[in-house]
């Protein structure tokens, strides 16, 4: 059975790779239980529902990019520093599990790199 927080084809010599919602669901958590806060005052803060809120933070559900940045509010966070904890998680995946078979064609990252990413984007 395909995991459901994995997309893509588990085949001979393919990796999965890890949904975008099922990320920013486990970002969400982390930082509301960082701040010791519940489900039920963040979802209030941000208008949503308590169980709606646990199933964005779970993965099961793509929530609006207006919902997103309602939660972050809720959360005292800028939707960036939601991106950039999914970005920081994304490279950990990525280091566990191996590079992606685009990555072996990928060019090197400029040393400037503002985002200190690990290989380009368009290697994911």
């Amino acid at each position: 059975m395909l995991d459901p927080t994995l997309a893509g084809p588990s085949g001979r010599g393919r990796r999965p790779r890890p949904l975008l919602r099922t990320m920013l669901g486990d970002v969400l958590r982390r930082t509301r239980r960082e701040q010791g806060r519940t489900l039920a005052d963040v979802a209030r803060a941000a208008r949503v529902s308590m169980p709606y809120l646990s199933e964005v933070e779970r993965g099961r559900k793509e929530a609006s990019s207006e919902v997103l940045a309602a939660i972050c509010e809720s959360l005292g966070i800028d939707l960036s520093d939601l991106l950039a904890g999914v970005w920081r998680d994304l490279a950990e995946f990525r280091t566990r599990h191996g590079r992606f078979e685009r990555a072996a064609q990928a060019q090197p990252v400029e040393p400037d790199d503002p985002l200190g990413r690990i290989g380009p984007l368009s290697a994911w």
